[in-house]
This record gives structure tokens, C-alpha cells and sequence, in this order.
């Protein structure tokens, strides 16, 4: 393009002489100037063109590197599956206890409720394995408009013979969640650490089916409400159970959890209202100790607590006579002495009232009191792998009744665990 525009300046010089010759001194001024102005316009030409190519090089790359800079950004969860993205997680886990003295599950985990009394017979010296306790879990998160939704499906073997069950399978919705997950009442947040799966008296582990809202009225503080259903088999379910959870931090190393519960026991010709409170704490004493503890009393419920009697008693035309009424705790302190070795001792105790109406319509063994200690020690030489020992003594009381004398039965064993997680 530029050579045509010189073509044309050549051209018009050799115009503007002969034309000169012809007409005199004033036509060549007059040429002269019309020459500079065509030499003008070419450059003025010549500068919108860099002007456009620059223009067109910016928003190439305006359009280019941002989709550069998407490719190299991490995907979050990873596997992306129907526009949601998803995270696979788990682990291998193999259990086994030497059984000094305890009950008679041929699975290797807690049984104090039930452990032989005295003068039964007696399920000594005897050793126990499963990899049940293995699980496999996917989390979802997906982009719908400005909400944070979400999910959880997580199973293990734990189921009857081994079957698959459900631990959690829950969606959330921002502060909504819709499934099953752990109890808003029975959390086992305050749980000190053990090798034994199904924890030790004064837990709880429960996971119900629920609806619940949680209002955050500050990083530190929040509160969450639920429906839940207990699935408790004694009790024909009419209304779901009502719990409520405020959790605090309280210092920047210590925080609460206080719970609530109400709901109805129900026969097919008599009500009754159950209830029950929870206080649970952790205090990072040091940075490498902590101290875990957690209490409940509760009424007329057996289904939310590990180790408890039925929660109502029932004469021969189904009405409610009597509720039991107990106290637990749990409590222990861990000791982290390096990355790869941490320890804990821990305590745990039930009692429940001496409830006269209550004892003498119940039948069965009705526990008195229960109480369990224990002392382990984890090592993990890499992330992934972690190695567990643990001794465990218990006691188990009965309640003393006409014909029926107080007797008690003992737990203890030597539990271990390896876990490969992913």
C-alpha cells in the first residue's frame, strides 16, 4: 500500500515540472503545496495502520491469556462428573482385639452393655478381625447461580454381615442440609481419640436422618437446628426429634458445644415426652496437648447414647409406666510427641437413676452403672499410613431387683488397627 502512495508522489512531481514549464512560477508553488499535503495524508496513513495493528494485538490478547490462565488454574476437587465436581476419599482399615474377658460379637469392638455377667458364660482368650470398618466416600460441590450447594455419600461394611450401609448421604444447600449425617445432638466432636471404631461409654456416634438450618452469627459462633428422625425401634414415630447445637469458641484455643434434644416416645396406646442436654469441650492445652470432654443427661431416650437402658418402660397393655433417666461422660487428654507418635488416655462412665417403676416393669439385665478406661498410642510413619495399639478395661453393673441380685461382668482387651487412607 505504502509503494502505491510513492508511485503516486513520483507521479505527481513529474506533473507539477511539466506543468511549471507550461504555466509559469505560480502553478509550481501551487503544486508544490498540494504535494505536501498528499505527503502529509500518507503519513498520517502510515500511523493509523501501526495504531490499528497495535489495537488489534491487544485484544487478541486480552481474549487469548485468559483462557491461558483458566487452563493452568487447579480444578478444586478435581474429577468433574455432570458439571458437578467431585473428590473420591477413603481408606483401608484393618481391625483386630486379643479379648481377655468381654461379650460375645465376633467383631472386634465395644460391647460393655452386654459383656457376661457373673455366673454366665464367660467369652475369654479369644481373638477377633474384620476390615469392616473400611469406607469409601465422595464429596460433590456444584455451581448453581450464587448458592454454595454441595454433597456427601460415604459407606463401609458395617452393615449385617458385612453388607454395605450408608454412614452419610446428605446434599447442602448454602446454610441447608437434607440427609444423613451425624445427630445435631449426639455430635462425636468431643470424643478423645481411640482405636476402637465404635468409641467407648459416654459416646456417641449416632448419624440419623435430618433436616437442618445452621445461623452463622459470627466466625466464632453459630447455631444449628434439626429435625431428625432417632430411629429408635421402641418407640412408633409420629414427630421428628427436635435438637438444637450451639457451638462457640470460646479463646483461641478453646471451644464449646452445647446441645439440646426433645422428642416423642410413643406406644400404640400411650405418649411420652423424652428429652436431653449435652455440653462438650476441646482446650488445646499446648500446642501438641489436648483435652477432650463431653456430658449428657437425658430422659425417657435410649436411642442417641452408646450403652444405655431402653429409654421407657411399657406394662402388658402398652402404657408408658416409667422413663429412664442417666448421666455420662467422656473425657481425655492426647499428647502429640512428634509427627509420627501421639497417644491418649481416656475415661468414660454412665449411671443411671434408681428408678423403682421404672425397674420393676423393664425386663432384662438393666446397667447401673458402666465404666470403661483406656490407653492407646498411634504411629504413622507417612501421611497416608497409621499404625494403632490399645489396652481397654471396663466394668458393667447391674441394677439389684426382687429375685435379681446386683451382679457385674468386665471388659478387657488389647484392640489394633492400620489404616491406609486416600
Amino acid at each position: 500500500m505504502r509503494a502505491k502512495f510513492q508511485l503516486l508522489l513520483l507521479s505527481a512531481a513529474i506533473a507539477a515540472s511539466s506543468m511549471a514549464q507550461a504555466n509559469g512560477v505560480s502553478e509550481v508553488e501551487q503544486l508544490r503545496q498540494e504535494v505536501q499535503e498528499l505527503r502529509q495524508l500518507v503519513q498520517q496513513y502510515g500511523e493509523q495502520q501501526r495504531l490499528t495493528q497495535h489495537q488489534v494485538q491487544t485484544v487478541q490478547n486480552q481474549v487469548v491469556m485468559p483462557k491461558t490462565e483458566a487452563q493452568k488454574k487447579p480444578s478444586g476437587l478435581g474429577l468433574t462428573v455432570g458439571g458437578a465436581e467431585v473428590k473420591l476419599y477413603g481408606n483401608v482399615r484393618a481391625d483386630a482385639s486379643y479379648q481377655v474377658q468381654g461379650g460375645p460379637d465376633a467383631r472386634p469392638y465395644n460391647q460393655i452393655a452386654n459383656v457376661p455377667l457373673e455366673g454366665e458364660r464367660a467369652y475369654k482368650d479369644r481373638f477377633k478381625s474384620t476390615l469392616a470398618a473400611t469406607r469409601l466416600g465422595l464429596d460433590f460441590k456444584a455451581p448453581v447461580n450464587d448458592a454454595n450447594v454441595a454433597g456427601k455419600i460415604e459407606v463401609d461394611f458395617l452393615g449385617s454381615g458385612d453388607a454395605l450401609r450408608i454412614r452419610h448421604a446428605y446434599l447442602t444447600y448454602n446454610d441447608w442440609l437434607v440427609g444423613q449425617t451425624w445427630s445435631n445432638f449426639a455430635v462425636p466432636d468431643y470424643i478423645p481419640d481411640t482405636v476402637d471404631a465404635m468409641t467407648y461409654t459416654g459416646g456417641a456416634i449416632k448419624r440419623t436422618p435430618q433436616i437442618r438450618h445452621t445461623t452463622k452469627f459470627s466466625p466464632d459462633t453459630n447455631v444449628v437446628v434439626a429435625l431428625e428422625d432417632p430411629k429408635d425401634s421402641s418407640s412408633n414415630l409420629r414427630l421428628p426429634a427436635l435438637t438444637a447445637r450451639l457451638n462457640h469458641k470460646v479463646l483461641d484455643n478453646m471451644q464449646v458445644g452445647v446441645r439440646g434434644m426433645v422428642n416423642e416416645k410413643r406406644t400404640d396406646a400411650d405418649t411420652s415426652t423424652a428429652w436431653g442436654v449435652g455440653v462438650g469441650t476441646k482446650i488445646d492445652v499446648t500446642p501438641n496437648t489436648t483435652l477432650k470432654a463431653d456430658y449428657y443427661h437425658v430422659k425417657g431416650d435410649g436411642s442417641f447414647i452408646l450403652s444405655t437402658n431402653a429409654g421407657f418402660a411399657q406394662d402388658a397393655d402398652q402404657n408408658i409406666v416409667a422413663e429412664n433417666e442417666f448421666d455420662s461422660i467422656i473425657l481425655g487428654i492426647t499428647q502429640k510427641f512428634n509427627e509420627q507418635w501421639r497417644g491418649t488416655l481416656g475415661y468414660g462412665y454412665m449411671q443411671a437413676d434408681n428408678n423403682d417403676n421404672y425397674l420393676q416393669t423393664a425386663t432384662g439385665n438393666l446397667n447401673k452403672e458402666l465404666w470403661q478406661t483406656w490407653a492407646n498410642v498411634f504411629y504413622s510413619p507417612s501421611k497416608p499410613v497409621s499404625f494403632g495399639v490399645e489396652y481397654t478395661m471396663g466394668e458393667r453393673e447391674t441394677f439389684s431387683r426382687p429375685g435379681q441380685p446386683s451382679r457385674t461382668g468386665e471388659d478387657q482387651r488389647v484392640n489394633m488397627v492400620a489404616v491406609y487412607s486416600f
